[in-house]
């Protein structure tokens, strides 16, 4: 047990050592009984520019917790008990070792628990491993020679490794504890535990998602890349097998943790007869402002550029009520850069990324409507994955059909008109180039309206947030998967015993935390089933 303090606030230039005397002074006790503080949670209170704070919740230990709560008799003090579900191995026989499809959030976090726990995974991985997937990426982004296997979307660590590291979540579930826990031991800053908003960077995040593959390697698993999965084997609504480069893969118990853009194998899995249901997700734009812009907006002109406040966030929604749509910001990365996102040829989508610094001039984020089953055609469960297709091959087009990226200045947007030279805001899109387009052309009508509309709603929210010179990049596609295979009570492919599908992929999460997690309950799915062979 240990006593849990909420509340507990400094002043932006407060010494962060202060907290162990307001814990002292609001526990009524001597300095000296105030030992072994851990910060549980940091966040900025910025609702007065003129006075921001910082709000603590920590834990402290004291041989005597019971007895100083019921003292204070405060509501921001109580003991905090951890219990811990012990998980128990079952007692079906696995005939062969499980497997893990996919190296992104939720294949990685599944396969290292599974070998915590001696159930030594074989995991395959249709990218490259991290460190050749950077210098293939970087490839494209210089050259725009695309490779369909490895790049932003496939590869170790999924789509989340060229992204800002985000692992934000709304979530309320212990294993979150567990997946921190693990990537500051793969190398994480230890403040991602208690960070309110706490992110990685992609420039950290990729050497953290090697050092968790390599841990999984010392626990007995297998780990290989440039291994595509091709099909399945069944029998009787039972897995007996998969195919991975041409070859046959006995296995009993397939974790599948393919990103929402494993188009082929949606298909594939489809024309096997794997259950899976459309989707709504959201399409739009990244758009681009100064980073001090946003600072400003934030924290007020004394505290923008504070040392200890670094690059302010944003989240904006809006409701259409000409529409019915939702707009609203996505995947906001503070000081970042837009990246080209592309992995299907002739097709083009982008995304956002930042380093952990969050130092570059930009922000940016991506603005997106909602979209779903009515906007698609016809009833195909996989007629949105043909929507996102559709789409981005409109803007393939219109970037010149070489993944040149597709750009347009705010004010011109709003005017459709097509920009003919930049104004005060410079791109920073990583991409072999990028081109003055009319975004209309690769975005539906109704997109369009509701990203007008919600733009002139941010901007009343963010002063300048919509600035004639402010820029967009199209398009944004990949926000989620567009459908969902469908599964039981117990985890499992409600088509075929012995599939787990996981993650975002599969239609079960939003973002890295999430999919993680989606994972996990996975890999115990299949570890409280079967014993350990």
């Amino acid at each position: 047990m240990t006593i849990r303090v909420n509340n507990i606030t400094l002043s932006v230039d407060d010494d962060i050592n202060l907290i162990k005397n307001k814990v002292a002074k609001k526990l009524r006790l001597p300095l000296s009984e105030v030992n072994n503080i851990k910060i549980i949670k940091e966040s900025i209170d910025a609702r007065k520019k003129s006075m921001i704070k910082f709000n603590y919740c920590v834990d402290i230990e004291h041989e005597d917790e019971s007895k100083i709560v019921a003292k204070v008799n405060d509501r921001d003090v109580k003991i905090e008990t951890l219990v811990l579900d012990e998980l128990v191995s079952g007692n079906e026989n696995l005939n062969h070792r499980p497997v893990v499809i996919g190296l992104g959030p939720a294949g990685l976090f599944a396969a290292l628990l599974l070998a915590k726990k001696g159930y030594r995974p074989l995991v395959f991985e249709r990218g490259e491993d991290v460190e050749n997937r950077t210098k293939t990426v970087e490839k494209f982004w210089k050259t725009g020679v695309l490779n369909t296997e490895s790049n932003v979307q496939f590869g170790e660590g999924g789509a989340g490794a060229f992204s800002d590291g985000k692992l934000t979540t709304r979530i309320k579930d212990t294993r979150c504890d567990f997946i921190l826990e693990a990537l500051v031991k793969g190398g994480a800053p230890e403040e991602i535990i208690y960070k309110g908003k706490p992110h990685v960077g992609t420039d950290i995040l990729k050497k953290v998602v090697k050092n968790i593959r390599e841990e999984i390697k010392a626990l007995g698993g297998e780990v290989k890349f440039n291994s595509k999965f091709e099909g399945i084997l069944k029998s009787n609504g039972k897995l007996k097998g998969i195919i991975v480069n041409g070859e046959e893969v006995p296995c009993d118990a397939l974790i599948l943790a393919l990103g929402h853009s494993s188009r082929d194998t949606y298909e594939m899995l489809f024309n096997k007869g794997i259950f899976m249901s459309q989707k709504p997700f959201a399409i739009g734009v990244r758009v681009e402002q100064p980073q001090g812009l946003i600072n400003i907006s934030q924290y007020g002109e004394k505290y923008a550029n504070h040392p200890k406040l670094k690059a302010a966030e944003y989240r904006l929604t809006y409701q259409s009520k000409k529409l019915e749509r939702s707009v609203y910001s996505f995947c906001m990365c503070p000081g970042g850069v837009v990246v080209n996102a592309a992995s299907e040829k002739e097709r083009l989508c982008v995304n956002g990324m930042s380093y952990h610094a969050r130092d570059k001039e930009n922000a940016n984020a991506a603005i997106v409507v909602a979209v779903g089953p009515k906007d698609f055609e016809g009833n195909h469960p996989l007629s949105g994955m043909e929507f996102q297709r559709h789409y981005e091959a409109l803007a393939y087009k219109e970037g010149g059909r070489n993944y040149s990226t597709p750009i347009q200045l705010v004010g011109d947007f709003m005017e459709n008109k097509i920009s003919t030279k930049l104004g005060k805001v410079n791109p920073s899109v990583l991409s072999n180039g990028y081109e003055f387009v009319d975004l209309r052309k690769c975005l539906p009508s109704y997109v369009i309206e509701g990203l007008k509309e919600g733009l002139k709603d941010f901007d009343r929210k963010i002063k300048g947030f919509a600035n004639y010179d402010s820029i967009l990049t199209g398009i944004e596609t990949r926000t989620s998967a567009p459908v969902r295979i469908e599964r039981n009570e117990s985890l499992q492919s409600i088509s075929l015993e012995g599939l787990y599908p996981a993650g975002e992929g599969a239609g079960f999460a939003g973002g890295i935390v999430s999919a993680a997690v989606d994972g996990l309950k996975v890999a115990e799915s299949i570890i409280k089933k079967y014993k350990i062979s």
